[in-house]
């Protein structure tokens, strides 16, 4: 057969995928090992069709996968491999481009900038910032603490007790002592920390836990009193900012060193793509940029390796760019409202019902529930059983809640209602 013939076997495939992934069993049901014991020991001796693989894949894997693209995956965060996002993700590999340098690949580097741009101003954000994108906010974090140990070395790194872990990650990995601080009421971190022996703060806009907002603007004022870096972790509620009626989620970030906001959290581009910004550019230049012989710089272009840690760089742009063009601002509003919606009428239903309580303020599309009288671990770990649903489990303030996180293109009422039976049926 030919690649023409495999390309459209692929094609196949990935349609009738889409089509009824939300039949599937939301999450794997096997055992650990089980997979690995399925594979052969060792690669083919001689080479096999593309048909051979999709029929593993089928027959081998799928039973493997738990499928966060299913409009009922509502466990840490829910995502979208949105079509426009897969279609040019086959780009991507067609094109094979590494994005290292702008000799490497001229359009590749200026769609990064001018897309970076395009977000910026859907997100509302200042739009004279460096953009770049990377894999995770994971990279971002660890990049934007580098940068800022350029500016003020050898110092710790402050972070609400309801940020990401990768946080914590970040600072062990760019040598920096990391330290929690409290959380009010709401789950914010508060603001009255002493700052005097601060390399970095690491305020969030929509934590892991309960997509609480940390008090920006206040934090602002602070670290640009005592010349402490600010990086704002906004990789899943940052998103929400293309609605101008929660923009207020990104108050005071035009005063922060740096920003991380993730398309492949709630703006429906496959994983993976982190969008960062910075004001202090010179600082990531600084930290990251060596120019060996065999990579000189051309005269009056920017080298996107010089400002983050990657030398091989995927052209993420490509597929963020066919997301933002085939939904359009309009379009991302519409999605992004409606998770909203949904989100609210959960919380709603659950507020309702005798013996199940909210357990944190619910502003974008992640509700924070609990069943009293049980373990809502177990609670959890049963409705997932069912096949039906995904949904994890954490800890606030010594309870045991369960997490709703709405954000797949496709989820609807209906969704969210059967979801809420699963739940209640699953005692």
């Amino acid at each position: 057969m030919t690649f023409r013939d495999d390309l459209d076997l692929a094609a196949d495939w990935a349609a009738a995928y889409i089509e009824r992934v939300g039949e599937l069993p939301v999450a794997a049901e096997v055992a650990p090992g089980a997979i690995r014991a399925r594979l052969p020991e060792s690669p083919p001796e001689r080479g096999e069709p593309f048909s051979a693989l999709l029929r593993d894949l089928d027959e081998v894997l799928l039973p493997g996968i738990s499928h966060w693209n299913h409009p009922r995956f509502f466990a840490w965060f829910s995502n979208t491999g949105s079509e426009p996002g897969v279609l040019a993700e086959l780009l991507v590999a067609a094109l094979n481009v590494n994005n290292m340098t702008w000799l490497a690949s001229p359009a590749a580097t200026e769609l990064e900038v001018t897309v970076m741009d395009w977000l910026a101003q859907l997100l509302g954000l200042p739009r004279g910032w460096h953009g770049q994108i990377e894999d995770t906010a994971s990279t971002a974090t660890v990049a934007a603490l580098a940068a800022a140990r350029t500016v003020r070395p050898g110092g710790v790194v402050y972070a609400s007790e309801q940020a990401n872990f990768s946080v914590e990650k970040a600072a062990r990995l760019v040598g920096l002592e990391f330290r929690k601080v409290e959380v009010d009421a709401e789950f914010r971190m508060r603001a009255d920390f002493p700052l005097a022996d601060a390399t970095a703060v690491v305020a969030t806009v929509g934590t892991t836990g309960t997509t609480s907002v940390d008090p920006v603007p206040e934090l602002a004022r602070r670290c640009e009193e005592a010349g402490v870096w600010l990086h704002v972790d906004a990789a899943y509620a940052g998103s929400a900012a293309v609605c101008p009626e929660l923009r207020w989620c990104l108050a005071g970030v035009e005063r922060a060193d740096s920003l991380v906001v993730n398309p492949h959290k709630w703006l429906f581009t496959p994983m993976d793509c982190s969008a960062l910004w910075t004001r202090r550019p010179e600082a990531f230049h600084e930290a990251f940029a060596l120019v060996p012989d065999y990579l000189a710089s051309t005269e009056g272009a920017i080298d996107l390796k010089d400002y983050g840690p990657a030398l091989g760089r995927r052209f993420r742009s490509l597929k963020l760019w066919a997301v933002l063009r085939w939904y359009g601002a309009e379009g991302l509003r519409e999605l992004i409202r409606e998770h909203v919606r949904l989100a609210q009428l959960f919380a709603s239903w659950v507020e309702a019902e005798p013996g199940w309580q909210v357990t944190a303020p619910h502003p974008f599309s992640t509700v924070c529930f609990r069943r009293e009288g049980c373990d809502n671990f177990e609670l959890a770990r049963a409705a997932t059983a069912t096949g039906e649903v995904f949904v994890a489990a954490t800890r606030l303030n010594g309870q045991d809640v369960i997490r709703l996180a709405i954000g797949n293109a496709r989820t609807t009422e209906d969704d969210i209602r059967r979801t809420w039976e699963v739940l209640q049926s699953a005692l």
